[in-house]
């Protein structure tokens, strides 16, 4: 028993590691404002400087995403701290855009490191038949920590001073105390090898995946591109179309987004993957739609709608399509496949955001908005019509 409970410790702090360091990831959402009147550049910068943390998650996924398994969960976690504090400082440095790319792409890279290693080191903490728990604990870090990311740094930056200083200088602090919770907490792999050995594992797809990775790519694909778009447009339209100012409500619309992934997230253990797939699907397109009338009618309750059941059908789709591309590979070449699929959920949080911008100039913010809502919803109808047809096995 006292074992369990210290088990169980561990993996909540394990957890709580997970979430500082994603919720860093998130922290400028609500502040793009402030540094666009700052430094005074268009929201295609703006969707540019977000896009820098995509490559940066796609760079680690490609060139690094399995060095853990040979280091050791612990080295590669404070290196991911690290990264995130380096992040931290380029923020409070800031004196230019250029100091606001760095301090993305320096997030990007630490994200890069954690989603993988931190998932599995949380998991790896918890006693002995306690997976179930564990995989909620670390959905809940991961998706937890980024919608609390937007929250802190709208409420600080509305009811504190230094909006542009004191989020960064907070996040800085959790993480020193995180970097000290990691050097106390255990490390799980047992047989580790030196660095050098490390070898980048190339993304990839066997024959038979395909059939199955198809729909589960597009509606990953289209969850994060709402995410993305959320988490890098919304605040302007929140200013510029509602003339809603407050950081905090900013910040807290984006977080609702994030909470909700996380509920649809927990309840595909009971949906099934075979089911969760195509009913996020549809739950994407629903939040699609409220977004598209959040555009035309610039109603704050749409965007909320959208950002609840947005979030929830992404987070039923993501991961029906992990439990769905994971079931149908081969154990050999499972880690390639999952990291192929999450290259193409990051691909979909930075390239149609860059679209979105490149057209926010000619078409305006609205306008951008619509056709970025009516590629999505093509290409998530289509997903959704061949998994209707093509069902996903329930044992996937």
């Amino acid at each position: 028993m006292d074992g369990d409970r210290r088990g169980w410790r561990r993996c909540e702090l394990g957890g709580a590691v997970f979430a500082v360091c994603m919720a860093g990831t998130t922290l400028p959402t609500p502040l793009y404002g402030l540094y666009q009147e700052k430094f005074g550049f268009s929201e295609l910068v703006v969707t540019l400087v977000y896009a820098a943390y995509a490559f940066g998650v796609i760079g680690v996924l490609l060139l690094a995403g399995n060095v853990s398994d040979t280091v050791g969960r612990r080295p590669v976690l404070m290196c991911g701290l690290a990264l995130a504090a380096a992040s931290a400082v380029c923020f409070l440095s800031a004196t230019g855009l250029g100091w606001l790319f760095a301090g993305r792409l320096l997030s990007g890279l630490s994200a890069g490191l954690f989603t993988g290693a931190a998932t599995v080191y949380v998991m790896e903490l918890a006693p002995p038949g306690g997976a179930s728990r564990a995989t909620f604990v670390a959905t809940a870090a991961n998706m937890g920590g980024l919608g609390c990311g937007p929250l802190l740094a709208g409420v600080l930056a509305q009811y504190a001073a230094w909006p542009l200083y004191l989020p960064f200088a907070v996040h800085l602090a959790l993480v020193a105390g995180s970097a000290a919770v990691l050097w106390w907490l255990p490390e799980t792999v047992h047989e580790r090898r030196r660095p050098r050995t490390v070898r980048p594992r190339r993304p990839g797809l066997p024959p038979k995946v395909g059939a199955v990775f198809g729909p589960a790519a597009t509606a990953s694909f289209v969850g994060f591109a709402l995410f993305g778009v959320f988490t890098s447009v919304s605040p302007a339209f929140l200013a510029q179309s509602l003339d809603v100012r407050n950081h905090a409500v900013t910040g807290g619309v984006v977080a609702l987004a994030f909470f909700a992934s996380t509920a649809g997230q927990l309840a595909v253990g009971r949906v099934g993957a075979g089911r969760s797939l195509p009913l996020g699907c549809a739950g994407l397109l629903a939040g699609l739609a409220l977004l598209a009338g959040a555009l035309h009618w610039d109603l704050l309750v749409l965007v909320v709608l959208s950002a609840l059941v947005g979030g929830a059908g992404q987070g039923l789709s993501f991961r029906g399509a992990l439990a769905a591309v994971a079931g149908a590979s081969p154990p050999d070449r499972r880690a390639a496949v999952v990291s192929t699929l999450f290259v193409v959920a990051y691909t979909g949080i930075s390239v149609p955001v860059i679209g979105v911008g490149v057209l926010t100039g000619p078409m305006g913010l609205e306008g951008a908005g619509l056709v970025f809502i009516a590629c999505m919803a093509v290409l998530v109808s289509t997903a959704a019509v061949y998994l209707l047809r093509h069902p996903v096995r329930a044992g996937a």
